[in-house]
C-alpha cells in the first residue's frame, strides 16, 4: 500500500532538515570529505573512459591518481613558486598603484576631492561600505581557516578520500539507486540524471573555460612583458564562471598595472587591452558553447543567490554545495513547474471539458 502524499512529503522533508542541521553543525569537519566527493565526481568521466579502453577501475584510480601526482609536483616545482611570488608583490604593489591614480585623477578631476561636493561625499561613503563589507568578509573567511581548517590535514585527508570514492563511485551510485522508493525511483532517477547534466555541464564545462582563459590571459601578459601577469591570469580566470565579471577584474587590474607600468607607452597598453577583448571572444563564441552549452540551467543571478544564501548559512562549506543544490532546486522547480501545467489546478475544469 502506498503512503499518503502528505505522510511522503513529511518524511522527504524531514530528511531535508536533518541534512540541513548536520551541513550547519559539521560543515567545517566534512569540509575535506565534501571536497573529496568533488573531485571525485569531477574525475570520474576520465576513469569510466580508461575503463572502455581495457582498465579496471583499479587500474583507471591507479593511473589518474600517478598523473595527478606528477601533475602537482611540475605546478609546484614550476608555477606555484612564481604565482604566490607575483600575488604578494601584487598586494604590496596595489597601494602604491591608487595611490598613483588618486594624484592622477586629482590634477585632472580637482572636483572629485572637494570635500563640500555630492560626488566626493558619495564616494567616500561607497569606499566606506565596501571597506567594511570586503573586511568582513576577509575577517569570516581567514577567522574559520585560522580556527577551524587544518591546511595539512586537507592536504592529507581530500586526497585519500577522492581516491577512495573514485574507486567506489560506480558501486556507490549503484547502490543508492537500489535504496531509492520503489514507487519513486524512475521520478528521481530521471531528476538525478537531469542534475548530473547540469552540474557536468556547468562545474566540468566552466571549470575547462576557467582553465582555458586563465592560462590564456597568464601566458599572453607574461609575453607582453606586464608584470604580474601570470598573478592577473590567475585571478581573471578564476572568476570567469560569472560571466563578464572575470575579464571586467582582470582586465582593470591588468589595465592599470599596464598604466602604471607601460605610462607613453600606448602600444603595449593597447596590447593588453586587446588581450582582454579577443579572451572576451573566445569565451563567448567557442569556449562557453562548446563547453558548456547554452541550456544549462544555471542562471547567474540564480547561482550568486545560491552562494550568498549557502555561504551565510553553512560558512565556506555552504558556499561548495551551493553549485550542485543550485542545480538541483533549479530541475526540481522545473520539474514541478511541469507538474503543475499538468495539472487541474492550472488547467481547470473548463479545458478538460472542452478537450
Amino acid at each position: 500500500m502506498t503512503l499518503p502524499a502528505k505522510k511522503q512529503l513529511s518524511y522527504w522533508g524531514l530528511v531535508a532538515l536533518i541534512f540541513a542541521v548536520v551541513l550547519w553543525a559539521l560543515g567545517d569537519v566534512l569540509l575535506p570529505f565534501v571536497l573529496g566527493g568533488a573531485v571525485a565526481y569531477l574525475i570520474d568521466p576520465i576513469a569510466d573512459r580508461l575503463e572502455k579502453m581495457g582498465l579496471s577501475r583499479s587500474g583507471a584510480t591507479a593511473v589518474i591518481t600517478v598523473a595527478t601526482v606528477v601533475i602537482f609536483l611540475l605546478l609546484l616545482l614550476v608555477v606555484l613558486p612564481t604565482l604566490i611570488f607575483q600575488m604578494i608583490e601584487l598586494v604590496q604593489v596595489l597601494p602604491e598603484l591608487f595611490r598613483d591614480a588618486r594624484i592622477f585623477a586629482n590634477e585632472r578631476f580637482p572636483s572629485l576631492f572637494d570635500e563640500n561636493s555630492q560626488v566626493h561625499q558619495a564616494l567616500t561613503s561607497l569606499t566606506s561600505t565596501l571597506k567594511t563589507h570586503w573586511l568582513s568578509v576577509l575577517e569570516s573567511v581567514l577567522g574559520s581557516a585560522a580556527s577551524l581548517l587544518n591546511v595539512v590535514v586537507l592536504i592529507v585527508i581530500v586526497p585519500v578520500v577522492s581516491i577512495y570514492l573514485l574507486l567506489d563511485w560506480d558501486r556507490m551510485t549503484k547502490r543508492i539507486g537500489e535504496l531509492l522508493p520503489r514507487d519513486h525511483a524512475p521520478v528521481i532517477q530521471q531528476l538525478a540524471a537531469e542534475i548530473d547534466a547540469v552540474l557536468a555541464s556547468f562545474i566540468r564545462g566552466m571549470g575547462t573555460v576557467c582553465l582555458i582563459l586563465g592560462t590564456y590571459y597568464a601566458v599572453s601578459l607574461m609575453l607582453v612583458g606586464l608584470n604580474f601577469g601570470l598573478a592577473v591570469g590567475f585571478i581573471a580566470g578564476l572568476v570567469t564562471f560569472i560571466p563578464y565579471l572575470g575579464a571586467l577584474i582582470g582586465g582593470a587590474l591588468a589595465i592599470g598595472l599596464a598604466l602604471f607600468q607601460f605610462w607613453g607607452d600606448w602600444y603595449s597598453i593597447g596590447a593588453v587591452a586587446v588581450i582582454f577583448v579577443i579572451g572576451q571572444v573566445i569565451e563567448g563564441n567557442f569556449l562557453t558553447p562548446k563547453l558548456v552549452g547554452n541550456s544549462v540551467g544555471l542562471h547567474p543571478v540564480w547561482l550568486l543567490l545560491a552562494l550568498s544564501v549557502f555561504g551565510s548559512l553553512f560558512g565556506f562549506v555552504g558556499m561548495l554545495v551551493a553549485v550542485p543544490m543550485a542545480a538541483a532546486l533549479g530541475v526540481l522547480a522545473r520539474f514541478v513547474t511541469g507538474q503543475y501545467l499538468g495539472s487541474r489546478l492550472y488547467r481547470g475544469t473548463s479545458h478538460q471539458d472542452a478537450e
